[in-house]
This record gives C-alpha cells, sequence and structure tokens, in this order.
C-alpha cells in the first residue's frame, strides 16, 4: 500500500484477564486468533466502560482493572480513567486498530461463558504464550503483562 494512502484506524481497547496464574486468551471466530477479549469504543464511553462492556459480553466476566489511576478529582476533573500497560497500532486486514491495553483481574472466573464472536477460550500460562497458534505479538503483550501482574501481586 502506497504509503500516502492511510488505513482507516479504529480506536479499541483489550484486556489481559488474570485469574491466578493464567491469563485468558479467546479465539476469534473473524479472524482466527487467539486474543486477549477486548473491542470498540462506542460513541460517548471512555476506555474503561468499553473494556468492561466488551469483557462482560465476550466473557460474561466480571473484571478489576489493575492500573486505576489514583489522582485525586480536582477542578473539573469527572473521573480518573485507567492507565493502559500497552498501546500499539496492528492490521486486521481490511482496516487498522489502534488498541490500548490493560491489565484486568478476573472476580468471577466459575461464570466464563463465550459468546458467538468467539469460538472458544483458554486459560494459559506464562510459559504458553510462546506456544504454536498464539501470535508472536499477542505473546509479546501477555509476557508483558505477566512481569506486572507477577510485581502487582507479590
Amino acid at each position: 500500500m502506497p504509503s500516502d494512502l492511510k488505513m482507516k484506524t479504529d480506536i479499541v481497547v483489550a484486556g489481559l484477564i488474570f485469574n491466578k496464574d493464567k491469563v485468558l486468551l479467546v479465539k476469534h471466530k473473524k479472524l482466527g486468533l487467539w486474543l486477549p477479549v477486548g473491542g470498540h469504543i462506542d460513541k460517548n464511553e471512555t476506555p474503561d466502560e468499553a473494556l468492561l462492556r466488551e469483557i462482560k459480553e465476550e466473557t460474561n466476566l466480571e473484571v478489576r482493572i489493575l492500573s486505576k489511576n489514583k489522582m485525586s478529582l480536582d477542578g473539573n476533573v469527572k473521573k480518573n480513567l485507567a492507565v493502559p500497560f500497552h498501546a500499539n497500532v496492528h492490521s486486521v486486514g481490511d482496516h487498522d486498530h489502534c488498541c490500548f491495553f490493560y491489565l484486568c483481574k478476573s472476580l468471577n472466573s466459575k461464570k466464563l461463558k463465550i459468546n458467538n464472536e468467539l469460538d472458544d477460550f483458554k486459560w494459559i500460562s506464562k510459559k504458553e504464550l510462546k506456544s504454536k497458534g498464539i501470535p508472536a505479538d499477542v505473546g509479546n503483550i501477555g509476557l508483558k503483562a505477566f512481569g506486572l501482574y507477577e510485581r502487582l501481586t507479590n
């Protein structure tokens, strides 16, 4: 593609959801890839709201976002938003996604039930992130998430 033609870019969020010492990946039906849970930010929705909504819609899970901003609500500030631990722009075929990645902890992992956008799910260990079938970028982001999660929980 010529560099002067820009791809459509959607703003999206993704959560690396931890349960004990494993992280959740889902098999995306349209893309056929193992990915963290996430999706598009709707109009008039904050990234935090979009993340919680997408996780609930796709997996029925409730989570706590672990990177909450703890600054005081001074002046005109209505609420503080979580800080992503990683952000990138990646291709999803016919357009790009600008994705903000967040560290999350599952609050009800026994209620996990995927919706019809997904083919499968699995809780995987840090070691399994480099397994065949997991995209390299997902593995690298997952390893970064594990490092942060281990520091927060130890």
